[in-house]
């Protein structure tokens, strides 16, 4: 809870790059003990705000107070430590091989009088940060041996260990369990109890209303107004982010029962993978897919929804069952054999396995159709026009289609796989956490990709945890469950509630 002390001010923020107003004017209020959440479009200049206070960027123009201290200047990363300020980023800046406790106080070890590192006080402190955010682990332990939600609480152990009174937590739940989430927030919590203040950036708006006590609108730049969150409701937001109301998180209906062909028959799928060196990851999976519905694999982390589409496009290797696509039998060992038999894949690490970030969107857009455009396609101007036309369609923001795809916001990166799978127009395409990480703008544009491309006679497959977005664009809903299918659920008749009841039932 907020205890009415200001513990930072910004006021009239605007930052200027070559050729954009970043941030125009931005107010910032943050009190002792407040979780206070910034949210806003890709673009709305949430990250140039923080960096401002994480010493990144210097303002153009305002002004910023901290902890009663007025007309602050944040030099550098350094000057931010110093201040108390410190920045848990969405993709974390840990150091695999080493320790907890090396990471923790990277260039800060404490040393003995020999001028060597002093293990033992090192350990000593780390564990007092450990315990602060409930992380029970050894010092000694290489960060790259645990988990992602474990990773994250060394993050703020580190936070800790340099003073911090406020916690920039950037899309800090993006790659979390339910279970690892739930963790997440009670130490948030406990950090409030210190007087700790926390700002806190996040695109899934349930997660502001669970944990917020006041949330800040930008866009494009600007403040569209500060709310106590629970004086307000998702809509409100949703509007002041966008400037417009969307159809999202709404089920439409596809009217009469789909009568389509097969596109896609799976029968007796097995893993040759085994979980855990006790059972095989994938056990019999049956189902099948008709063109134009959009069939949604739900489940919990760990229930094999990613492992199925890996073992359909031919990266995971299957110990049995037969795959047919408009009821012919396809033998699929690679994802070459995937995309001529007629499929089509987006995996969920867009930046990793997605895209070639250091090619044009040009590049990207007709990466899976080289033969048409020629050897040389990368010059071939037809590749420009082509991709041009999905540019205009999808409503890319860029500055031309030989932009480098890296440069590109988190949804328009999204927009750019999509397009490639619209130019190949497979029978069967699957979308792996198609909009993790984007706003809320840019998640009702990637539905209604969706929706265009079932409604142009593809089969699409949609994997995703967000269970308000399961329910706004599923036909249907096979819910998995310990490599199984355990529940099917026709759209109209799905519910969060029966979602959870099918993917908590391990059989």
């Amino acid at each position: 809870m907020r205890n009415g002390t200001s513990l930072l001010a910004m006021r009239g923020i605007h930052k200027r790059f070559p050729g954009v107003h970043a941030l125009k004017g931005v107010d910032l209020e943050v009190q002792a003990g407040e979780v206070h959440a910034v949210v806003g479009e890709n673009g709305a200049g949430k990250s140039t705000l923080m960096h401002i206070l994480a010493g990144v960027y210097r303002p153009d123009e305002g002004t910023i107070a901290f902890r009663g201290r007025s007309n602050v200047v944040i030099a550098d990363e350094h000057s931010a430590q110093q201040l108390g300020i410190a920045i848990v980023f969405q993709e974390r800046s840990l150091f695999g091989p080493l320790s907890v406790a090396e990471n923790v106080f990277a260039g800060r070890q404490p040393v003995n009088r020999w001028g060597k590192i002093d293990r033992r006080a090192l350990y000593d402190r780390t564990r007092v940060c450990l315990r602060r955010v409930a992380l029970a682990v050894e010092p000694e332990v290489s960060v790259e041996h645990l988990s992602p939600a474990q990773q994250q609480l060394v993050e703020v152990a580190k936070a800790l260990s340099v003073g911090a009174r406020l916690i920039i937590f950037d899309e800090p739940t993006a790659a979390l369990t339910e279970t690892e989430t739930s963790a997440l927030f009670r130490v948030i919590a406990q950090l409030q109890s210190q007087g700790v203040g926390i700002i806190y950036i996040s695109h899934r708006l349930e997660e502001i209303f669970q944990i917020a006590d006041r949330v800040t609108v930008l866009k494009d730049g600007a403040g569209q107004g500060t709310r106590i969150v629970r004086e307000t409701h998702p809509g409100e937001l949703i509007c002041r982010m966008v400037g417009r109301d969307l159809a999202l998180l709404q089920r439409q209906s596809r009217g009469e029962p789909n009568t389509n062909p097969v596109r896609l028959e799976v029968a007796g799928l097995n893993d040759a993978e085994e979980f855990r060196g006790s059972r095989p990851y994938l056990q019999e999976i049956s189902f099948q897919i008709r063109g134009g519905e959009i069939l949604v694999l739900a489940g919990l982390a760990g229930a094999g929804r990613t492992e199925l589409a890996l073992s359909l496009f031919g990266v995971r290797p299957r110990a049995s069952g037969e795959i047919r696509v408009d009821g012919r039998r396809v033998n699929i060992h690679s994802p070459a054999e995937a995309i001529e038999a007629g499929l089509g894949y987006a995996p969920e690490d867009r930046k990793d396995s997605g895209l070639f970030l250091d090619r044009s969107i040009a590049q990207n857009v007709v990466a899976a159709r080289l033969n048409d455009f020629g050897a040389w396609w990368f010059k071939d101007r037809q590749g420009e026009t082509v991709t041009e036309e999905f540019r205009r369609k999808l409503r890319v923001a860029c500055t031309n289609v030989n932009q480098p795809v890296q440069e590109l916001s988190g949804g328009n990166q999204q927009k750019i796989v999509l397009a490639r799978w619209l130019l190949v127009d497979p029978k069967v395409l699957i979308v792996d956490e198609p909009t993790r990480g984007i706003d809320v703008g840019a998640k009702a544009e990637v539905h209604s990709v969706l929706r265009e491309l079932a409604s142009r006679g593809t089969a699409v497959i949609v994997i995703s945890s967000d269970l308000p977005e399961v329910l706004a664009v599923a036909d249907r809903v096979l819910v998995l469950c310990d490599g199984r299918i355990v529940g099917e659920l026709k759209g109209d008749e799905a519910s969060e509630e029966k979602v959870m009841r099918c993917a908590t039932i391990s059989r």
